[in-house]
C-alpha cells in the first residue's frame, strides 16, 4: 500500500529558482523499586524519525536532468519482501501504513569518529520506532521498541540468502546485528502481528549532518543536562542544537532520569517532534541551493525499502506525509517492566502491548491505559520543542 501521490515538482538547479532565475517478548515478572544506573558505557545513536528526514526530499521534488539522477544515485535499498518471502501478517486493508524505522549504530567509515563501540564489521538496531500512519495519512502514532528488550527472535533470512535460527531471550536490537534490515523487520512483525510496509534508515554522520544542514534544532531543556559520554552539556533552558549537540542529545542516557535506555527514548520523542515541528516552518523554496543540501544529503543518509528505493518513490510517499505536525502525533515507548533479574534490561509487558498493536491493526488511537504502570525512564518533560 503506497501513501497518497502527489504532482512531482521539478528539482531546481543550485543557484537558480524553480523559475530558472539565479538565486542559490519474554516473559517475566514485574521488578521493583528504582532501577540502578548501568555501569557500561554506551555510545548509541537515533534514527530521527527518518520519515521525517524522508519529508524533507519532498522539499526538493524530482524531475529530469543531472539533478534527478544525482539525487536516485544517493540512495541505498534493500528487498525485504524477497527476503522475509509470504510468511507475514496480512497487509492492512483500511488504508493505515505500518514504518519502521531504524538507526544503527555501526562504527565503521565517518561514524567511527562520532565516538563508541569498536569496529568490528557490525551494527545494532539502537533506536528503533514503528509508525503507524492512520487512513487519510492526517496524523500517526509512534511506538518506540527499547533496544534492551528480552525478546524471542524467529529465524529468519537476510537480504543476502543467509540463514539465522531463532533465539530465545535474546536483546532486541540483536536482530539487526545478526540478520540486518529483514531479520529486524521479521521480528517486529513477529513482536506485534503487524505487517511493515516499509523499512527506512540512517546513521550518525546522516543525522549530525543534516541537522547542520536543518540550521540546528531548537529545544527547551528544563533541567541541566551533562553527559562526558555523549559530550553533551547543556544548561537548563532554550538552545538551537547544532548536529553534533543533537546526535549528543538523543544519545545521552546517563545525563537524566534513571540513567536508562528508557529515558533516553523519552528525550528522543521530545527532539523528534521538535524537529518535526522545525521541518515544517522551514523557508527553504526560497532558496534552492539549501533545499539541494538538504535533499542531498536526506538522499544519501537514508536506507530503504526497495518500493522506496527511487526519489520519484521516496518523494511521493513524504508528500502523502507532510500533513502531519507534531500536534497529529501521539509518541509512546512499547509497554515493559525492568527484568528483575537484571536491571539493566526490560520485558515485554504482554497484556498492555497487545493493547497497543491490537489498536494500531483496528487504525484506532492508542489507549491510554496501554501505558499506565509501565517502565518509563523518567525523563519525560526534560526537553521540549523550543519557543
Amino acid at each position: 500500500m503506497s501513501a497518497e501521490s502527489t504532482p512531482d515538482p521539478a528539482i531546481p538547479d543550485p543557484g537558480k529558482s524553480a523559475t530558472g532565475e539565479s538565486t542559490t517478548d519474554g516473559p517475566g515478572h514485574r521488578g521493583k523499586g528504582r532501577r540502578r544506573r548501568p555501569r557500561a558505557k554506551r555510545r548509541k545513536a537515533l534514527l530521527v524519525a527518518a520519515w521525517s528526514a524522508a519529508g524533507i526530499v519532498v522539499l526538493g521534488g524530482t524531475g529530469a536532468g543531472v539533478l534527478y539522477f544525482k539525487l536516485n544515485g544517493n540512495l541505498t535499498s534493500v528487498d525485504i519482501d524477497q527476503a522475509l518471502g509470504a510468511d507475514r501478517p496480512e497487509k492492512a486493508d483500511n488504508g493505515s501504513e505500518n514504518i519502521l524505522v531504524l538507526g544503527s549504530d555501526t562504527r565503521s567509515g565517518g561514524n567511527k569518529e562520532l565516538g563508541g563501540g569498536t569496529d568490528d564489521g557490525t551494527a545494532r538496531s539502537d533506536t528503533a520506532m514503528i509508525v503507524h500512519v492512520y487512513k487519510g495519512h492526517k496524523k500517526a502514532s509512534v511506538v518506540s521498541v527499547p533496544r534492551d528488550t528480552l525478546i524471542d527472535r524467529p529465524d529468519c533470512t537476510d537480504t543476502d540468502g543467509g540463514e539465522h535460527p531463532a533465539a530465545e531471550g535474546v536483546m532486541f536490537n540483536s536482530a539487526y546485528s545478526t540478520g540486518g534490515a529483514a531479520c529486524a523487520v521479521k521480528t517486529v512483525e513477529s513482536l506485534s502481528g503487524l505487517r511493515m510496509d516499509h523499512y527506512l534508515e540512517v546513521d550518525f554522520t546522516g543525522f549530525q549532518n543534516l541537522i547542520d544542514d536543518l540550521g540546528g534544532v531548537q529545544v527547551t531543556t528544563t533541567e541541566d543536562i551533562k553527559d562526558p559520554d555523549s559530550h553533551l552539556d547543556l544548561a537548563a533552558g532554550t538552545h538551537r542544537l547544532d548536529g553534533e549537540q543533537a546526535l549528543g542529545l538523543v544519545r545521552t542516557r546517563h545525563g537524566v532520569g534513571d540513567g536508562s535506555d528508557l529515558g533516553r527514548i523519552q528525550l528522543q520523542q521530545a527532539f523528534v517532534k521538535a524537529l518535526v515541528d522545525q521541518v515544517k516552518d522551514v523557508g527553504l523554496l526560497g532558496n534552492p541551493k539549501k533545499l539541494y543540501d538538504i535533499a542531498d544529503t536526506a538522499t544519501k543518509t537514508v536506507t530503504t525499502d526497495s518500493d522506496l528505493g527511487s526519489v520519484n518513490s521516496l518523494m511521493s510517499f513524504a508528500s502523502g506525509l507532510k500533513g502531519i505536525g507534531p500536534d497529529n502525533m501521539h509518541m509512546v515507548t512499547m509497554p515493559v517492566i525492568y527484568d528483575p533479574a537484571d536491571a539493566n534490561r526490560v520485558l515485554v509487558e504482554k497484556d498492555k502491548a497487545q493493547q497497543v498493536w491490537t489498536a494500531l491493526k483496528n487504525d484506532r488511537p492508542i489507549p491510554e491505559s496501554a501505558t499506565e504502570g509501565t517502565a518509563t525512564g523518567e525523563a519525560k518533560g526534560v526537553v521540549n520543542a523550543g519557543e
